[in-house]
């Protein structure tokens, strides 16, 4: 049996957990949050899938890396804001000839982890998979997704391991491509409906919001062509209204943690737009608004 631990119990942290769980992976997850911790332990993962059934899986859950033993693979599920303290954490608990994968948000994820770890014990990766937090261990399943892993030693092992446990994953030589790809996505949604509190759909059916999701779609691909990344589309506004059409419904990740009060990952998001727009020279005032104002919301 495969010992997993996946580091977050957020909802991508949970849909995870539960899909390779229910895979007959032995699955840890590593977090702070306490009901979290206490829900898992006691009633294991729950998932509600797309067809409305629910099911629970075994799992083990712990704020303690020291517990986690000596862990072989690392799914990285944290919010981009909590990367610096995952990498403490892993640590602690990652064997030395282990790997940790983060599938998060936002960029200098990576490099915060191959900082503490080492660059050799670290793999990128880009996963667009959805998932509602319904409460403490319990998420819904959002639209499926696809997870693209960088070339690595080992990327044909845990994308194995991924496959078996229903999700649809590539191999690819530059994840970078796909990390900037979601960062035009999630640049263009995430903080216009977390501020506006509407699904994703709702940017579609309003004018001056679809302006702007157009906006700030064209600064973060004008800045990844600053930098020489190959984008893996012609065009940023097809995509990012493609993707808010598809996923209609959706309440953006940015927008359920402004719903609960929780911190969000503008400064990883937007706020990494606008530094690497000022590295190369390109004007990014859109993203530098969407950052602002993100960040002068009440704190809870």
């Amino acid at each position: 049996m495969q010992n997993i631990l996946i580091v977050g119990t957020g909802a991508l942290g949970t849909l995870f957990a539960a899909r390779l769980a229910a895979a007959g992976a032995n699955v840890t997850l590593l977090g702070t949050w306490k009901n979290a911790l206490e829900t898992l332990n006691t009633d294991g993962v729950g998932i509600i899938w797309a067809d409305g059934t629910r099911a629970q899986y075994p799992v083990r859950a712990t704020d303690d890396p020291s517990a986690c033993g000596q862990v072989d693979l690392a799914l990285v599920l944290v919010k981009a804001w909590q990367t610096e303290r995952a990498a403490r954490q892993l640590e602690k608990c990652l064997d030395l000839n282990g790997l940790a994968v983060t599938l998060q948000n936002g960029l200098g994820n990576r490099e915060i982890l191959a900082a503490r770890l080492g660059a050799w014990r670290v793999a990128l990766g880009v996963t667009t998979s959805g998932a509602t937090l319904l409460g403490p261990g319990l998420a819904r399943v959002g639209g499926e997704g696809l997870i693209s892993l960088e070339a690595h030693t080992r990327s044909s092992e845990v994308g194995g391991l991924l496959r078996g446990a229903g999700f649809q994953v590539e191999l690819v030589p530059d994840a970078n491509t796909f990390v900037w790809s979601k960062l035009v996505v999630n640049a263009a949604i995430n903080p216009l409906t977390a501020l506006l509190r509407i699904p994703n759909g709702v940017l579609l059916e309003r004018p001056a919001a679809r302006l702007l999701m157009a906006a700030l779609a064209r600064e973060t691909a004008d800045v990844a062509s600053a930098l020489a990344v190959r984008l893996p589309f012609d065009d940023p506004v097809a995509l990012v209204e493609s993707v808010a059409r598809s996923t209609a419904t959706n309440r953006s990740s940015m927008f359920q943690d402004v719903e609960r009060g929780a911190s969000t990952e503008i400064d990883a998001i937007c706020g990494a737009v606008v530094r690497a727009g000022e590295a190369c020279g390109v004007p990014t005032p859109v993203n530098w608004s969407m950052w602002q104002l993100m960040n002068a919301l009440p704190a809870s």
